[in-house]
């Protein structure tokens, strides 16, 4: 009996000392932390990764552009985006290897791909696909081999541009083809320069930065990404631009007006004048 009185001691005081500790203000507070990193690191352990989330994802896209490139352009550009060319060595359509996310969207976003007839250019029309096809599609094509990509949004936002700079560098680069207004142009060769207006800024950005049809590349390094937003911001502002006079007459310059003038003011005086002249022969 004597021997039992040390040990029941001692168990009464440890359990007495957890009694005191659980009655205590912070021990709901220390089980709950305890809770919350067991429940984390298990979660941690065993879920997926976000970049193995993503990377499933892209690749889903991925195929879903493939399979939509197998249908629509494969038949000019090759299963795998090698280019076609027939026997005559006509090429039915250029390899698309390289050339990014960026050119298909402009291309397949404008309506100008899939193109409709063999012809000396592409020409703007209705978009044959949703976004999310086109951008299946451009993704399919960028995992092909590197190339430019689709821009970020804060490069296109007209009113973060400098409009005065940005006409400088449009009349630099831009108005020999499309005029000093954006109105336009014809080329040699049955091609063009397309008419700048109701175009989205994303495209724009994306034309200077693929250089489609006749038109040269203007990279990132050639002209700087706030240099292509200056542009944006100038062909935005010009677009916008209120007819004072009410008839812009295609804000192609002082040539139009000029011939305007010519073809309209001249042309009534000289109907008056006649006039004048019959009458007085006759009186």
């Amino acid at each position: 009996m004597p021997s039992s009185l040390p040990g029941r001691s001692r168990g009464s005081w440890i359990g007495r000392l957890l009694s005191t500790r659980r009655r205590h203000p912070l021990a709901a507070i220390a089980v709950l932390v305890a809770v919350l990193f067991t429940t984390g690191g298990a979660y941690a352990a065993l879920a997926p990764s976000t970049s193995q989330n993503v990377q499933a994802a892209s690749s889903t896209q991925i195929e879903e552009g493939r399979q939509l490139f197998a249908v629509g352009c494969s038949s000019c550009h090759g299963l795998n985006g090698e280019g076609q060319i027939n026997d005559d060595g006509d090429v039915l359509g250029p390899s698309l290897i390289g050339v990014g996310a960026a050119s298909v969207d402009f291309q397949v976003g404008t309506g100008r791909m899939p193109l409709a007839a063999p012809a000396a250019q592409a020409e703007r029309k209705p978009v044959s696909y949703s976004q999310e096809q086109i951008d299946a599609m451009a993704e399919y094509v960028a995992s092909l081999a590197p190339g430019p990509d689709v821009p970020d949004e804060e490069y296109l936002d007209p009113s973060a541009g400098d409009v005065a700079r940005g006409g400088e560098l449009f009349r630099t680069n831009c108005a020999q083809c499309h005029n000093t207004t954006g109105q336009g142009g014809a080329l040699t060769m049955g091609q063009f320069a397309p008419a700048l207006t109701g175009v989205e800024p994303k495209h724009i950005y994306e034309a200077m930065l693929t250089g489609p049809q006749a038109m040269p590349v203007f990279n990132d390094r050639t002209v700087t990404p706030e240099d292509k937003r200056d542009i944006i911001a100038f062909l935005d502002s010009i677009e916008n631009e209120p007819d004072p006079g009410g008839l812009g007459i295609g804000r192609a310059g002082p040539v139009a007006e000029g011939l305007w003038a010519w073809l309209v003011g001249i042309g009534l005086l000289i109907g008056m004048a006649t006039w004048i002249v019959t009458r007085s022969s006759k009186a």
